[in-house]
């Protein structure tokens, strides 16, 4: 049976996410310990005990839920589930294609926080807040939200920024573009469309100065090859390259996450159980409404999820 680890996006975040894994297992705890030292901060206060508006913001949201999907991670290993002898591939939704790295030991766990804080930073400060927006249309495939979003241009940035699942296609970029695109999805029939509670358009081309800091950051890191191939979010399909995980990590930050392709890449690749390495369990709902086979699902971010798994 060929299994996938895949780890959790933004939006996933929760106050107290890892808190048990920490109690329970000294290796989870030692990764928040260690991304608190790489950081200069305590993150995990925040994550354990903090206010959820803070939490949310994007460059703690995503250092966050990186080392809530480490801390389950080395959970399972303490178990002796290791990514190299039961996973054939990891894959992460956008800011969990670090977790991914990190996990497969791409990239150290430092480093992994260190770049994700740098980029909540840079995708949050590369457009003023208010001028751009994201906006999920339901009920439309990938084909036709793209459509509306070239039809909802009229000369400024609106972009597929993530196609989700087959009914789950978010769309990004300048505000006004954002909104003509929701008026339009609604009259070509989608079921809802409506504007996302984020503070900046990820994943677009307005993220273009974000683009150009990652670059330069990831140049001062090391990148490792992983244990075991990573599927990227904009090619769909499995990496293992150090130079090309470097490049495709730069290209991610303006480009699509291709979270569905990347899934049926996976499926074809004869994948047949995902486990959902962090906090909630998104990834499976929308791995459930992409494949069409018998697929089994499994989501740990608890230590009984852990305990769980050992069966």
């Amino acid at each position: 049976m060929s299994r996938a680890f895949v780890f959790p996006g933004q939006g996933a975040q929760t106050i107290g996410m890892g808190r048990a894994l920490a109690e329970a297992y000294p290796a989870a705890k030692a990764v928040f310990d260690e991304v608190d030292a790489a950081l200069g901060e305590k993150l995990s206060a925040l994550i354990w005990e903090g206010d959820i508006a803070e939490l949310t913001l994007t460059q703690n949201a995503q250092p966050a839920l990186m080392a809530t999907s480490i801390a389950a991670l080395r959970a399972l290993e303490a178990e002796g589930i290791t990514v190299s002898s039961h996973a054939g591939f990891v894959a992460g939704h956008s800011l969990g294609e670090y977790s991914a790295l990190c996990a497969a030991g791409a990239l150290s766990l430092s480093d992994t926080a260190r770049l994700l804080r740098i980029r909540g930073r840079a995708m949050q400060e590369a457009v003023p807040v208010g001028v751009g927006a994201m906006a999920a249309l339901l009920g439309l495939d990938f084909e036709a939200a793209v459509a509306v979003a070239a039809e909802a241009a009229q000369g400024e940035v609106c972009q597929a920024a993530n196609d989700n699942d087959p009914a789950q296609v978010v769309v990004s970029g300048h505000k006004a573009a954002v909104e003509r695109a929701v008026e339009i999805a609604k009259a070509r029939g989608a079921k809802r469309a409506l504007l996302l509670p984020v503070s900046a358009p990820f994943h677009c081309a307005l993220m273009q100065p974000a683009a150009r800091v990652m670059a330069e950051a990831l140049a001062a890191v090391v990148v490792d090859r992983p244990v075991v191939p990573v599927v990227v979010n904009v090619r769909a399909e499995a990496v293992t390259e150090p130079d090309r995980i470097r490049d495709l990590l730069v290209a991610q930050v303006t480009g699509s996450v291709r979270w569905r392709e990347s899934v049926l890449w996976m499926e074809g690749a004869g994948v047949t159980e995902f486990w959902e390495i962090g906090a909630g369990k998104a990834l499976s709902g929308m791995i459930k409404r992409i494949v069409s086979g018998e697929m089994s699902l499994r989501a740990i971010g608890t230590p009984e999820d852990v305990l769980g798994a050992k069966g």
